[in-house]
């Protein structure tokens, strides 16, 4: 059965919740751990059920968000939704006070027990309203990034589609392009700093009700950070910008001067080569059936799980006229199929989609068949990201597929973009720490907190001649700050833990690709330290794990012939 083929029906959340109390009332009352287990067995069927009728219509509304009918499904499914999670909630209650849980912690795992706290401390019946107008908001700033029409280059463009001018050749077409996505954010600039100051205050009331200290407190709980807070998050944001920030300046200064600017804008740093930054060869067409050669000489493994991908359909990469922005990977459980969004757009990206994303759906299908609890499927979220960057680097013996005679100018670009990035998502992380601080900011006193951290962890980077981002609303570009609050320093975390998964591969590929499957294949069981520390990669918190990284990878880099 092919994706377009999946059956999208809305769930009768009443309904299922009275299902679920039912048997937590089984649960509560039983004694027989047998009879408890078959009730948690049903239970997870019904969240198996709803996330993938949740799925569908999310993914069906991101292919065209002017879809009406799968808009009112979403805005249906969030407001009526809440009555599950207030019948899993008391589930929650249930077997977290059981008195078997030392037996069912055994057959479940700890790990599932401490999330469920956790979910104890981060929902209660009274912020259902405040969630359904935090989802609201969200799909109204994706609703503004995906209306752009810009008009560039004889055609009109999403903001997808003018990014690409962003690494032409060309300084005055880079430059006009910036203006251009600068001319979007200004005309839209009073609704987006409008949604966000409803969102800051909304997800502050939440965290507020529930007796946290601020919302910061309130997300690093929501999110299941079961094993580092926000301290350790301090020092590991102080290690980058001790360690990486001068290196990553480096980078940039050397970039420069290959494209021959001396005055380097912002607007200059997408350009890497002289002659043009590498781009992949080939159509959509072609670079799927590229993937799938790839995928078949890397493993077994992953020949299967690519495979399944193209015989059921479950990408959709092309950019289109109403499509959302971004690009997401998703699991659709009742069909055992993970799912790839993306806008491809002839840049590097476009290659790095069907190995990031990729990444995420082959840890996916790797738990199909093993992971019997949707709550253990995936981990949090710093521990997901190692799977797709990870692939990332496991690709490269494949890239001249690719890129052919680019194949060392794509390598050399993927890696400097790996270490310079680290300090852009500590400089997200940064930010939305300081808006939640101070959750009473005005909307300019955003723009200027947003300012302070690129000065510090982006000092390369030199807005003049961009309005709006002078003014310091680069953040607007990223929708992770709307609809994923604080769920930016695990790109970095990941990158850190790949970029050592990569160094092992160079000394023994063979065990660093077990170690790597072995990861896949755990899914959420275990907490992101506890992860990690059974497939031996170091604890990124820890001091001097940057400074040791950057040490071991300069030189591999250096040693890249252009």
């Amino acid at each position: 059965m092919k994706f377009k083929d999946y059956t999208y029906e809305r769930p009768d959340f009443e309904k299922l919740a009275e299902r679920i109390d039912e048997l937590t009332r089984t649960i509560q009352d039983e004694s027989d751990i047998e009879r408890i287990q078959e009730a948690i067995h049903e239970i997870n069927e019904i969240k198996n059920k709803v996330s993938t009728m949740e799925n569908l219509a999310y993914i069906r509304n991101s292919i065209n968000t002017q879809d009406k009918f799968y808009e009112d499904e979403i805005a249906a499914i969030n407001e009526k939704g809440t009555v599950l999670i207030s019948s899993l909630n008391r589930l929650s209650k249930v077997l977290v006070h059981h008195s078997l849980r030392s037996k069912l912690e055994k057959r479940y795992g700890s790990h599932w027990f401490q999330l469920m706290e956790l979910d104890l401390k981060t929902f209660d019946d009274s912020i259902a309203p405040l969630l359904v107008e935090e989802s609201r908001l969200t799909v109204e700033y994706d609703k503004i990034m995906a209306s752009a029409q810009i008009e560039f280059d004889g055609k009109v463009n999403n903001l997808s589609q003018v990014r690409k001018y962003l690494s032409n050749t060309d300084r005055e077409i880079r430059k006009e392009a910036m203006l251009k996505i600068n001319a979007f954010f200004a005309e839209n600039e009073e609704r987006i700093d409008s949604i966000y100051d409803k969102l800051v205050h909304i997800r502050t009331e939440m965290a507020q009700k529930l007796g946290y200290k601020d919302y910061i407190e309130y997300r690093y709980a929501q999110m299941g950070r079961t094993d580092y807070n926000r301290d350790d998050v301090a020092n590991y944001r102080k290690q980058v910008l001790d360690y990486l920030v001068p290196v990553a300046e480096d980078i940039f200064k050397k970039n420069l001067k290959r494209i021959h600017i001396e005055d380097g804008k912002f607007y200059d740093l997408g350009l890497e080569f002289l002659d043009g930054n590498p781009t992949p060869k080939g159509n959509k067409e072609e670079l799927v059936a590229k993937a799938m050669k790839m995928y078949k000489e890397m493993s077994a493994e992953t020949d299967e799980f690519f495979t399944f991908m193209t015989e059921h359909e479950l990408l959709d990469l092309e950019t289109k006229p109403g499509k959302a922005n971004g690009g997401y990977c998703t699991y659709i459980p009742e069909y055992k199929s993970p799912f790839i969004f993306s806008n491809f757009n002839g840049t590097r990206g476009d290659v790095d989609v069907l190995t990031h994303e990729a990444g995420h759906a082959f840890m996916a299908y790797s738990c199909k068949d093993t992971a019997e609890n949707p709550d253990l499927c995936w981990p949090t979220s710093e521990a997901c990201e190692i799977h797709s960057m990870s692939m990332e680097f496991f690709a490269y013996p494949w890239m001249k597929l690719f890129f052919e005679d680019d194949e060392n100018k794509y390598k050399v670009s993927h890696m400097n973009g790996a270490l310079t990035f680290i300090p852009y998502g500590v400089c997200v992380d940064h930010f939305q720490h300081l808006v939640y601080e101070k959750p009473e900011a005005s909307p300019q006193e955003r723009k200027n907190m947003w300012k302070q951290c690129e000065r510090l962890y982006t000092p390369w980077r030199d807005m003049e001649g961009m309005p709006m981002y002078e003014k310091g609303a680069f953040w607007f570009n990223q929708p992770h700050i709307f609809s994923s609050p604080f769920y930016y320093i695990d790109y970095t975390l990941a990158q850190v833990c790949a970029l050592e998964f990569y160094l092992d591969s160079l000394q023994n590929r063979k065990d660093a690709w077990e170690r790597y499957v072995h990861l896949c294949r755990l899914g959420g069981s275990k907490s992101f330290l506890e992860l990690i520390q059974e497939v031996g990669i170091h604890n990124p918190f820890a001091d001097g794990s940057i400074k040791s990284i950057v040490e071991r990878l300069l030189p591999v880099i250096e040693q890249i012939k252009l």
